[in-house]
């Protein structure tokens, strides 16, 4: 994987300062598009399973960071299990903006403002490449999936269902 010239987010700046290959993946976003993700997979041409999302959510108080394919669902207990909490709810929008630094829809797992702890879905493991978010929406970066456990210093959980 090639490293590209950073775009400029908080998200390819952290790749870019950790010296991980990344690769910019742009394109159209249509803003009526009912999910941000699958329109990114479409656009990339690559399949669903590879680009993933980015979910925030309250586990026992604590934010915790769900990384999971487009084309499934975050399981919330399955993700409060990996997190050690009883339960987990989705965090609120406004919530998860703030506290990222990033807009729903352009929520990136990569350099977000505060270090959160991160779980990413074993799916992953498997893939040579997976897209995430980069920061903004009509924006996805490819790395490996160990680089973006590495970067987030994430676990790797079965969170994902169907």
């Amino acid at each position: 994987m090639a490293k590209k010239q950073s775009a400029g987010t908080p998200a390819t700046q952290a790749a870019d300062r950790a010296g991980v290959p990344w690769t910019a993946h742009p394109y159209a976003h249509d803003p009526r598009s009912a999910s941000y993700g699958l329109e990114a997979a479409e656009a990339l041409g690559v399949g669903p399973e590879t680009v993933f999302k980015t979910l925030l959510a309250d586990c026992d108080g604590t934010l915790v960071v769900g990384v999971v394919p487009v084309d499934t669902q975050l399981d919330l207990k399955a993700l409060a299990k990996a997190a050690g909490a009883k339960k987990a709810t989705m965090a609120d929008p406004a919530q998860a903006e703030r506290v990222t630094g990033y807009v729903v829809g352009g929520i990136s797992p990569l350099g977000q403002k505060r270090a959160l702890p991160t779980v990413v879905d074993e799916s992953a493991v498997g893939l040579p490449t997976v897209y995430v978010s980069g920061g903004r929406r009509g924006f996805d970066v490819g790395l490996a999936p160990a680089d973006l456990v590495a970067l987030t210093r994430a676990t790797i959980g079965p969170i994902a269902r169907r």
